[in-house]
């Protein structure tokens, strides 16, 4: 969720989230009336999620005169740089919306609470365990995870149906050799079988990794974690590098695109398909032209299937709040399975909760929800979850030797040696 583009409204929210964080503090927390006031900070971004999250705020202040919460809106673009500074200045929110893979260093360094003794039974049931190990560190649980976003194949119905080939379902996926072949027949007259948007192409790459069985990162019984790039991990590299450098049935400028910028190229015929995250769906029923028909098809599978590495939303209490109780009981209404049910809808993504998933109106085939829901039950914590390094590992290591090798730069055997060489040094020196 957090590769859509949001650019356009991250430089009008950095300046409510400075007069956010320059405002409140913890002494107007209750006031003389002895109403608790909490600060929710929320990353929804479209119109449909803003606007579900705020009635939300709305309806919960109506129902409990004595805890009332103010909705303040954050980006995703500047989250983490601006949460550090609010958390070492004590200007934190209460509530506070992120993802599971940007909760580790704020759990680590003491700026969360453990939920563990303040979750109700009725939340931390209905959420499956799976779910919940990607906000557990060291034992603690530091987040709620809410909503996930598994990654799927955009596809344009006509040329799909012009060629001939089978179309693939969530029972009955394209493996990854099936799928290469499907975009060679699918490449000709000036389009591509499929456009590869990977200007960031180590979680893609690591999160569909998991359906051939790929992990790179393993924890040993020390507790140390140590990178290998086994014949599992190679799969999903291989066949990018492959499509682009070998069959040429998929497009070489895709790779430094956002998802986003694929777009048009797909209504345009450019691209038979777009590996694109589940919630990419609204801004195809947005920006289509009118009679582009599209559809909603599984990742390819692998040795285990449709599995997929995720990082949900989660929702967190600052460690700092005086009223963590209070926080946990507005997160709690927020997160009620028809509540869930609305911001799922309202962000184009799937909720963890059970209750919430079978909701009948996230199993229509109408826009891809059903495809959607199908996979969610194989969603699995993506891999570098809780690995401590893996930040810099990313940014220095694995994203320049990806991009290099999915060009045709360098071959299998030296992204290796970077990846796991190079990347095993930068692990080491946070496991020490």
């Amino acid at each position: 969720m957090r590769a859509l583009t949001r650019a356009a409204a991250s430089a009008a929210t950095v300046l409510t989230l400075l007069l956010a964080g320059c405002s409140g503090g913890r002494d107007d927390a209750t006031d003389a009336h002895g109403t608790v006031h909490l600060r929710f900070q929320s990353l929804a971004w479209q119109t449909e999620s803003v606007a579900a999250s705020k009635e939300l705020v709305t309806e919960w202040n109506a129902t409990h005169p004595d805890i009332q919460v103010e909705y303040v809106q954050g980006s995703w673009d500047s989250v983490h740089d601006q949460l550090l500074t609010s958390f070492e200045g004590d200007e934190a929110p209460d509530i506070i919306h992120d993802a599971s893979d940007d909760l580790a260093d704020f759990a680590y360094g003491g700026y969360l609470a453990d939920l563990r003794t303040l979750l109700p039974d009725r939340l931390t049931e209905d959420i499956p365990q799976t779910s919940w190990s990607t906000t557990t560190f060291d034992g603690g649980v530091y987040g709620v995870p809410f909503l996930q976003e598994p990654k799927v194949l955009i596809a344009n119905t006509k040329i799909l149906k012009a060629s001939g080939v089978r179309i693939p379902t969530a029972d009955r996926p394209w493996s990854w050799e099936e799928f290469r072949q499907v975009t060679r027949e699918l490449t000709g007259k000036g389009r591509y079988g499929v456009a590869w948007p990977l200007r960031e192409p180590v979680s893609v790459t690591l999160n569909l990794g998991l359906s051939a069985g790929g992990q790179l990162f393993l924890r040993g019984e020390d507790g140390k974690v140590n990178l290998r790039f086994d014949e599992g991990d190679q799969v999903v590299p291989r066949t990018i590098h492959d499509q682009v450098t070998i069959d040429h049935s998929a497009a070489r400028t895709a790779l430094g695109m956002g998802g986003s910028d694929t777009l048009p190229g797909l209504f345009g015929g450019k691209y038979a398909m777009v590996p694109l995250g589940f919630a990419y769906r609204q801004q195809v029923v947005e920006q289509a032209p009118e009679g582009f028909e599209w559809s909603v098809l599984p990742a390819p599978a692998g040795s285990d299937g449709t599995a997929q590495g995720v990082s949900p939303q989660t929702l967190s209490v600052a460690e700092d709040s005086p009223h963590k109780k209070e926080a946990v009981e507005f997160l709690d209404f927020l997160l009620a399975p028809p509540n869930m049910v609305r911001l799922a809808k309202g962000d184009w993504m799937l909720p963890t909760g059970t209750e919430a998933l079978a909701d009948p109106a996230l199993h229509t085939q109408d826009q891809g929800w059903a495809t959607g829901t199908a996979l969610a039950q194989k969603l699995r914590p993506a891999p570098a979850q809780s690995v401590r390094g893996y930040p810099e590992w990313k940014d220095k290591v694995a994203t320049p030797a990806l991009q290099e090798y999915y060009s045709g730069a360098i071959g299998l055997d030296e992204l290796k040696d970077r990846l796991v060489g190079d990347g095993n040094r930068v692990l080491a020196r946070y496991q020490r």
